[in-house]
């Protein structure tokens, strides 16, 4: 059995990353620890490396009751065994439980709600054969910031729609979170700057896209990437999106005059100030599968969508 203090640090921890889904936690009676409700989802949960435990959780149906209705229960498992598998229940390892810890942190911090979806079957680790392997799983030894690669490579060959064979590369883009404020005041008008919000430059043809910073991973990239470096310099990124964000919050306003029996229009053009504005950047890889035929094909492999312009000209590898 798990250690009672173990126990208790788990469901805590993991009763932190639920808060941070939108969820409403309370704790339960043995074998279980806590249960856990979000618009009409309700999900019971076990932490536990006890197999016995763990078997007798996975065969058991729970149901929550509102007024005369019985709400279905997903099934979430935390265990340290890596060796357990449990059918019937969302599993959360070591692994999966140190990112979700990481993001519903940031969730917090950033006083965002945490993106979670709890999916029946999901995250359980049999013990991998040569059939069960994923292409391009292989850990490099690398940690950077990036999103996750979710289109595999049969699957970015078939969506690519030429003959060819597809290498992933991770292409750097400059991802920013800004903030704005104060105001500014004209013959008694007052015209607000508040603004906030989330964007990407792509490093190497400066073009924006918008981005979740929920979807950020940390950890290592599969071995059999590579890395590019970015063209465009952090600094000269930082300029851009200032240059973009005052152009976007610069307000033009017409300040009606009357001279004796003459009416007067001024326009006048407010501006943000540079002091009251903020711009936190940091270097984040998008993963592309590139697929390389009778001409190169890129794929997003966070996405699947194909991209219209090919960024392997004149990158840097690492």
């Amino acid at each position: 059995m798990m250690e009672h203090e173990t126990r208790e640090k788990a469901k805590n921890a993991v009763k932190l990353i639920l808060l941070s889904a939108g969820f409403e936690v309370e704790e339960v009676n043995e074998p279980l620890d806590l249960s856990a409700a979000r618009d009409g989802e309700c999900v019971a949960v076990l932490c536990s490396v006890d197999a016995d435990t763990i078997a007798d959780f996975d065969k058991t149906n729970y149901n929550l009751v509102v007024g005369e209705d019985q709400v279905p229960c997903k099934k979430l498992l935390f265990t340290l065994d890596n060796t357990i598998h449990a059918e019937h229940c969302i599993v959360w390892g070591v692994q999966e439980f140190v990112r979700l810890s990481g993001e519903a942190t940031l969730a917090r911090v950033l006083d965002r709600e945490l993106s979670l979806t709890l999916t029946p079957g999901a995250g359980t680790r049999p013990a991998p054969d040569a059939a069960q392997v994923p292409e391009a799983t292989e850990s490099s030894g690398v940690n950077i910031p990036h999103l996750p690669v979710k289109v595999t490579k049969q699957n970015a060959e078939r969506i690519s729609g030429t003959q060819g064979v597809a290498s992933l590369k991770f292409m750097p883009h400059w991802v920013y979170h800004y903030m704005s404020s104060g105001e500014q005041v004209y013959q008694e008008r007052h015209i607000p700057f508040d603004s906030e919000g989330w964007g990407a430059i792509n490093a190497i043809n400066g073009l924006k896209l918008e981005i979740d910073p929920k979807s950020i991973d940390k950890g290592e990239i599969p071995g059999d990437a590579e890395v590019v470096g970015p063209k465009i310099t952090k600094d000269e990124a930082n300029l851009k999106v200032f240059g973009e964000l005052v152009e976007q919050l610069t307000q033009h306003v017409r300040i009606k005059q009357v001279k004796g029996d003459t009416i007067f229009y001024e326009e006048k053009v407010m501006k943000p100030e540079k002091k009251n504005i903020s711009i936190d950047i940091d270097l984040v890889h998008f993963p592309v599968w590139q697929v390389r035929g009778k001409k190169i094909i890129e794929v997003n492999a966070f996405t699947g969508e194909v991209l219209s312009q090919p960024m392997d000209e004149g990158c840097e590898i690492l």
